[in-house]
C-alpha cells in the first residue's frame, strides 16, 4: 500500500496552499472584510511574497507593479543580488542592487509590528525568493522537478482508475443488498443510485486532475504564474457577490456553504428522529401510528425552526423573503394547487389521525398495510408487496376502509350453499365446528352461523367470524373454506351443482300442410338412399362366390 507520508512537499507549496486556504476561508466567512480590502500583492514567479497598500498619490496596484516589474528584471540577468534598507524621509526604503524598490509606509504594517521591523521582514522575503528563483532555474533542478511532474501524473492516472474500481465495486455491492432484501431489484432505484456514484466519481476525478495540474505547475517557475492565475480566477469567480438579499450581497461560495448548511440541518433531523424512533418511542407503549405523528412533527418542526436560525445567523432578513412568499403564493396558486393541498391534506392525516402507519385500508381499488405518511403522499404496502403511492388529498376526499382504526378486530363473511336435503341444524354445527379449528378465528365474540335464503338450487348459509389480523383475513378465509369442505365431506352433506329443470307439457301436435309435405320429401330420400345401399351389397343379393343360391 502506498504510503502517502513518504511524499514530501516542498515547504513553500504548503506555504501556498495554506496562504490559498486562508484567503478562501477569510473570503467564505467574512465577504465584508474581504472586500474591504485594498492591498495588492507582490508576486514573484506565481507566489505571493507578500502585500501593500496604497502611499500618498499611487495606487496598491501601482506600486505592486512597478515592484514586480524590478524583481522579473534582476530574475532575468545573472547579477548578484544586494538587498539594503535605508532611512529616506524618516521611513526605511528597500533598494535592490542599489536601486529604489519599496518604501514601507504606515499603511502597509501589520498590526503589532514597526515599519523597521516589517521592513526587515520583507527584505528577508524578498532577498531569499530571489536566490530560490535563481536556483529553480537551473537545468538540475528543471531535470528534477520534471521527473516528480511524471510521477504525480502516473498517480494521479492511478488514483483516477481505484476511484472507477471503487465505484464499480460500491455498485455491485449495493445491488447485491437491494437483490437480497427484495425477491425483485428496482431497477430504477440501481439506475438512481448509478447515476448518483457516476456524479460522485466525475467530481472526484475533476478534483483530481485539477489538483495535479495546479500542483505540476506550481513546480516550475515558468508555470507557477499560470497557476496562481488559475487560482485566483477560481477564488474570484467564488468569491464576488452574486446575489443580494437586503443589504447584504452574497457569493457562489457563501450560498453553496448555505446549501451545504441546509442540507446538513435535514440529515441531522432524519438522523434525530430515527434514534428517537428506535431507540426511544419503541420502548414505550405508543403505537406505531403515534410515533410516526410524533416524527413527522419533529422532524418538520426541526428543519422550520433550523433554517430560520441558520438564516439570521448568516444575516439574512426574514422580512426579505416576503418577495419570495409572495412568489410563491402565486406560483401555488396557478401550477401548485395539488402539491399545496396534499402537503395540506398530510398534516390533517397527521394531526387527526384517520390512518395510521400499519393500519390496513382499502381505498379505491388498492388495499395493503399503511407503510409511510408523507408531508405529500403516502406509501401503502399491498399484500403483494407492490408499494402503491397515493396522494394525501386522496383520503380526505373518498371513502377510506380503515380495517384498523381504534379497533384492528374486524368480522369476515364466508357464505356456504348445500343442498335442500341437508338438515339446517347438521350444517350449523358442522360449520361451527370448522370455525373452532381455525386458531386465528377469535372465540371471543363466538362464531354465529346465520340461515340466509331459499335459494334455486341451494340453501345459503353464512359463516361469521371474528379476527385480530385483517390484513391476513384472505388467507384466513382460505384456510375456513378448506376446513368446512372436508367438514361437510365427513358429514356427508352435499354441496349441489347448479341445476336447470326443463318441463314438458303431454298435448296434440299438429303440423300444417307444409310441414306434412316436408316430412313426407324427407322419409321418401332416406327410403331411397337405404335402397341404393342394399343394392351395392353381394350378400344381401343372396348369391356365392361358386354360383349356387344361398338358402
Amino acid at each position: 500500500m502506498f504510503d502517502f507520508h513518504r511524499l514530501r512537499l516542498p515547504l513553500k507549496y504548503l506555504n501556498i496552499l495554506i496562504t490559498v486556504l486562508t484567503f478562501v476561508l477569510v473570503f467564505w466567512f467574512t465577504p465584508v472584510v474581504s472586500q474591504a480590502l485594498t492591498k495588492a500583492p507582490v508576486i514573484l514567479d506565481g507566489q505571493q511574497l507578500f502585500r501593500i497598500s496604497d502611499s500618498g498619490q499611487y495606487s496598491a496596484q501601482e506600486r505592486t507593479n512597478l515592484i514586480n516589474s524590478q524583481l522579473k528584471n534582476v530574475i532575468s540577468t545573472s547579477e548578484s543580488i544586494q538587498v539594503k534598507i535605508e532611512k529616506r524621509n524618516q521611513l526605511p526604503t528597500i533598494l535592490l542592487n542599489d536601486r529604489y524598490l519599496l518604501t514601507v509606509t504606515q499603511q502597509d504594517t501589520l498590526p503589532g509590528s514597526t515599519l523597521d521591523e516589517q521592513a526587515n521582514i520583507w527584505a528577508q522575503q524578498i532577498k531569499e525568493a530571489l536566490q530560490q528563483a535563481h536556483l529553480e532555474r537551473t537545468r538540475t533542478y528543471l531535470q528534477q522537478t520534471t521527473f516528480i511532474a511524471a510521477v504525480i501524473l502516473l498517480i494521479t492516472v492511478g488514483f483516477s482508475w481505484l476511484l472507477g474500481w471503487i465505484k464499480h465495486q460500491f455498485i455491485r455491492v449495493a445491488s447485491l443488498r437491494l437483490t437480497t432484501s427484495n425477491a425483485i431489484p428496482n431497477s430504477e432505484t440501481l439506475k438512481v443510485l448509478e447515476l448518483f456514484f457516476k456524479l460522485v466519481l466525475a467530481s472526484m476525478r475533476i478534483g483530481l486532475w485539477m489538483s495535479a495540474i495546479l500542483y505540476i505547475t506550481n513546480l516550475f517557475p515558468f508555470t507557477r504564474q499560470w497557476s496562481y492565475q488559475i487560482s485566483n480566477i477560481l477564488i474570484t469567480s467564488f468569491t464576488s457577490p452574486i446575489l443580494t438579499l437586503g443589504k447584504n450581497p452574497y457569493s457562489l461560495t457563501e450560498l453553496i456553504v448555505l446549501v451545504g448548511l441546509l442540507f446538513g440541518l435535514v440529515i441531522f433531523a432524519g438522523t434525530l428522529t430515527n434514534f428517537l424512533r428506535s431507540r426511544i418511542l419503541s420502548f414505550t407503549v405508543i403505537n406505531r401510528g403515534a410515533q410516526e405523528a410524533i416524527i413527522i412533527l419533529l422532524k418538520y418542526g426541526l428543519i422550520f425552526i433550523g433554517t430560520l436560525v441558520l438564516l439570521q445567523i448568516w444575516g439574512l432578513d426574514i422580512s426579505s423573503l416576503t418577495i419570495l412568499a409572495s412568489a410563491l403564493s402565486v406560483g401555488i396558486g396557478f401550477g401548485l394547487q395539488d402539491i399545496a393541498k396534499n402537503f395540506g391534506s398530510g398534516l390533517v392525516l397527521v394531526f387527526e389521525r384517520p390512518i395510521q402507519v400499519g393500519d390496513f385500508v382499502e381505498v379505491g381499488e388498492y388495499t395493503g398495510i399503511v407503510e409511510r405518511i408523507g408531508a405529500r403522499s403516502t406509501e401503502i404496502r399491498t399484500l403483494d408487496h407492490v408499494s402503491i403511492i397515493v396522494p394525501n388529498s386522496r383520503f380526505l376526499e373518498k371513502e377510506v376502509i380503515n380495517w384498523s382504526h381504534r379497533n384492528p378486530i374486524s368480522r369476515l363473511h364466508l357464505p356456504v350453499g348445500v343442498a335442500y336435503s341437508s338438515d339446517p341444524k347438521a350444517v350449523q354445527s358442522a360449520l361451527l365446528e370448522a370455525a373452532s379449528k381455525h386458531p386465528n378465528v377469535l372465540q371471543t365474540p363466538l362464531p354465529l352461523v346465520l340461515f340466509k335464503e331459499f335459494g334455486n338450487n341451494t340453501l345459503n348459509f353464512e359463516l361469521l367470524v371474528w379476527t385480530a389480523e385483517p390484513n391476513k383475513q384472505f388467507l384466513l378465509k382460505s384456510d375456513l373454506y378448506y376446513i368446512i369442505y372436508e367438514v361437510l365431506q365427513q358429514r356427508e352433506i352435499e354441496i349441489p351443482l347448479a341445476q336447470l329443470d326443463l318441463h314438458l307439457r303431454s298435448g296434440k301436435l299438429e303440423f300444417t300442410p307444409e310441414m306434412q309435405l316436408a316430412l313426407i320429401q324427407m322419409v321418401e330420400r332416406l327410403s331411397n338412399q337405404e335402397s341404393d345401399i342394399d343394392s351395392t351389397n353381394p350378400i344381401e343379393k343372396g348369391t356365392e362366390g361358386n354360383g349356387t343360391k344361398k338358402s
